[in-house]
């Protein structure tokens, strides 16, 4: 026991871990095909929400836009699209592109991806090893996190696709992603709280969609298996949750979309609380790591 709190302390010295608050720990998702929509949600939460996920609603449907607009509407939606962009800022943007093709054609995507300077991008990761590396390699100062399996798939559908469980195969593509030089990874919460009790993974940062508080009453097609609240999540040693209808449209209980996103750092500010009460060890990127596992 002595020797495993040893091993523990001269890990924790050489990881640096990274001290996020409550509300930078929260993604929330930007899927809104309106670009005026859009900033007006960003100008109301970017004081309560750490990163700002651009995904593929945002991207296609103001390419749309901007193709079928005639030359002064686009110039305009243009124009409004930078703005957002400052408003957001890079050090706040998540770009959910999931690129998944062969390396070439990846690298060539996160060349210019890196141009922009995101905080974080992500890849599919059972695009395979090779393409991990390529963007590992051509990444810049941005994060790379790779999606393990879509949190919106079971067991039996899983099985369909990669032959295995969820289990099984997020902790085969999380290794990869540690060996293609990945920063994180990106799985539902119950996957997560198995990664954490690894230490192959203590350097990775884990990002985890599929979280909802208990007030949320909103129907989505996640996997509700695979689920768990902040809280929970939290203390299974997740770095950073994706959450979006929870805060986009909560119920009249909790108020409007700040009080919601407000309510959510709070019980994640809690969950810290009772972690630190406890003795948890901090270790990895998040600075979690559980004692009694």
């Amino acid at each position: 026991m002595q020797k495993q709190l040893v091993d523990i302390f001269l890990r924790r010295l050489v990881m640096s871990p990274r001290d996020l608050k409550p509300s930078e720990r929260i993604i929330l998702p930007i899927d809104i095909s309106n670009v005026n929509e859009a900033i007006k949600l960003v100008e109301k939460l970017s004081p309560y929400v750490g990163v700002f996920k651009i995904g593929f609603e945002a991207i296609y449907s103001t390419m749309a836009d901007l193709f079928l607009e005639n030359d002064i509407g686009a110039s305009f939606l243009l124009n409004r699209v930078r703005f957002m962009a400052r408003k957001i800022t890079a050090q706040k943007t998540f770009l959910d592109v999931k690129l998944a093709d062969i390396p070439n054609t990846v690298e060539k995507a996160v060349k210019a991806i890196a141009r922009l300077k995101p905080r974080m991008f992500n890849i599919h990761t059972s695009a395979g090893a090779k393409v991990i590396s390529a963007a590992s390699a051509n990444k810049g100062e941005s994060l790379l996190f790779g999606v393990t399996v879509l949190t919106s798939i079971g067991e039996d559908e899983c099985f369909s696709i990669f032959g295995d469980s969820p289990e099984v195969k997020v902790l085969e593509f999380a290794k990869m992603l540690v060996d293609g030089g990945a920063d994180g990874i990106i799985c539902a919460p119950k996957e997560g709280l198995i990664l954490r009790k690894n230490y192959f993974f203590d350097k990775m940062i884990i990002a985890t969609p599929n979280v909802r508080p208990l007030w949320s009453a909103n129907k989505d097609d996640q996997n509700k298996e695979r689920q768990m609240t902040p809280c929970e999540a939290i203390k299974a040693g997740i770095d950073m949750i994706v959450i979006g209808r929870p805060i986009l449209n909560p119920p009249a209980q909790i108020g409007d979309s700040i009080e919601a996103a407000k309510a959510i750092a709070e019980e994640i500010e809690n969950a810290l609380g009772d972690i630190e009460d406890k003795e948890v060890f901090f270790m990895g990127p998040n600075g979690i790591r559980r004692n009694n596992t």
